[in-house]
């Protein structure tokens, strides 16, 4: 089994929309602001506005650098990793750092901890805190397993929202 998590890119514009595609707008916490786009708008102006994103030029107001990453098994797009660079006070309160979605059909494999494992890593070299934060619904207990699975802990819970963080020292 070959898992890789690689930032989008336009060579493989046609695999990374058909994974959008395959997602919904708001899934689990997920957000999907590429779902119901025709394939030409998602090569020519989403996928550069995510590597704008992630190098920090054209932020929306109240954005922060952000990179989408590819989660890879066996040459097949099967989730999608957002990595945002630094917190500011709404992802300090809320999201956090890190977004991710697996492809319906390939849940349950333990691809999401695996492919959290490989953004953890991404984040050490990228990141100023010391910790991931990240989020995630309490009806989705499925996620809080695979941030704790990946050393998180939870920080604290709302009535909508579990908050988690993962230190990031060795």
């Amino acid at each position: 089994m070959k898992l890789e998590l690689k930032e989008i890119d336009t060579l493989h514009a046609k695999e990374e929309y058909e994974l959008f595609s395959t997602m919904s707008k708001d899934e689990n916490g997920f957000e999907n602001e590429y779902a119901g786009i025709e394939f030409k708008e998602f090569k020519t102006k989403a996928i550069p506005a995510m590597l704008e994103m992630g190098q920090g030029k054209n932020l929306p107001s109240g954005y922060v650098p952000a990179s989408t990453y590819i989660l890879w098994l066996n040459g097949v797009p099967v989730g999608v990793f957002k990595l945002r660079h630094y917190l500011n006070n709404f992802l300090r309160q809320g999201p956090g750092h890190l977004g991710y979605g697996i492809r319906k059909e390939y849940r349950g494999h333990g691809l999401a901890s695996q492919g959290l494992t490989l953004a953890i890593e991404k984040a050490k070299s990228i990141i100023p805190e010391s910790e991931l934060y990240l989020a995630c619904h309490k009806d989705n207990p499925a996620s809080l397993r695979v941030m704790q699975k990946n050393g998180g802990y939870l920080d604290h819970e709302d009535e909508k929202e579990y908050y988690v963080r993962i230190p990031l020292n060795d």
